[in-house]
């Protein structure tokens, strides 16, 4: 047992990793023949350090409330919502953070998160393939480059070319990452146009 009820399985272990994510104009792309591999940053929000962040709630310190404010902001700025994304990554560094986040990313309603498991609504031929990389707790959780390693998997679903983990006809995806007790990061990503 780590922390009643999460036993050494349901945490994800720290590990070494490394990712890296070149950005590039439009121009830039154009030029070097490159449009036709492009993935488009089209929403993205942080936020940070709510007081509810350290108001003692288990649910709060994973960055609940935080993730909530940034999914709506980016939801507004890229005019995507839940139903949109055929592919999510989030941070789930503990098994209990997907349900929670399940529901700050509005994919469900409070306490609905265990039936979206249930029916097979976060796998491969449901609503959403929640990460296809297998989480942090699968893959491991290197600090400092987890994100920009959702990053390279979301970019990889939206160019196809995810091999077996490929998710069929994406053309938008999602990505969630904290850093516990004062950040949270929501992405929306969409295959550019080609």
């Amino acid at each position: 047992m780590i922390s009643d009820p999460l036993t050494k399985l349901q945490c994800s272990p720290t590990s070494d990793g490394s990712a890296a994510v070149v950005l590039a104009s439009e121009d830039y792309l154009a030029n070097h023949n490159l449009a036709g591999r492009a993935v488009e940053i089209v929403g993205q929000a942080m936020t940070t350090d709510f007081a509810s962040t350290f108001d003692g709630s288990a649910r709060n310190i994973i960055g609940y409330d935080m993730t909530v404010q940034a999914a709506q902001r980016v939801y507004q700025q890229s005019g995507l919502g839940p139903k949109d994304f055929g592919v999510i990554e989030l941070h789930d560094c503990f098994s209990a953070n997907e349900l929670l986040l399940y529901e700050a990313l509005g994919l469900c309603g409070p306490g609905e998160a265990p039936e979206l498991i249930d029916d097979n609504q976060t796998t491969y031929g449901g609503r959403w393939v929640v990460n296809p990389s297998g989480g942090l707790i699968s893959k491991g959780h290197p600090l400092g480059a987890t994100g920009l390693a959702q990053c390279a998997e979301l970019t990889w679903q939206l160019r196809g070319t995810a091999e077996a983990r490929q998710v069929d006809n994406v053309t938008a995806a999602l990505q969630h990452n904290i850093g516990l007790g004062g950040a949270a990061v929501v992405t929306a990503y969409q295959r550019a146009e080609r």
